[in-house]
């Protein structure tokens, strides 16, 4: 279902941007896909983020839960 739903939101930048738009779409959804799709790995993370360290893992399922929200971030957001 959340491929669906970034197949979507790639078209919908597809028609009003062409491919450029497309690709910054793209590139949004990266994170949301990975969380959702990788939840455990990515939440087994430990180690540095950037300047940030990341000291103990996080539950995998808050991970997914987090790129849920984050994906359809959008759609909650055009309906306010």
């Amino acid at each position: 279902m959340s491929l669906i739903v970034a197949a979507f939101y790639v078209t919908v930048g597809f028609a009003k941007g062409g491919g450029g738009g497309a690709i910054m779409v793209m590139g949004f959804v990266i994170l949301p896909l990975a969380c959702i799709w990788f939840g455990n790995a990515m939440g087994g993370y430990t180690g540095l983020a950037g300047s940030i360290g990341i000291t103990a893992p996080s539950p995998g399922i808050f991970v997914c839960i987090a790129g849920w929200i984050l994906l359809l971030y959008p759609i909650i957001v055009s309906f306010l």
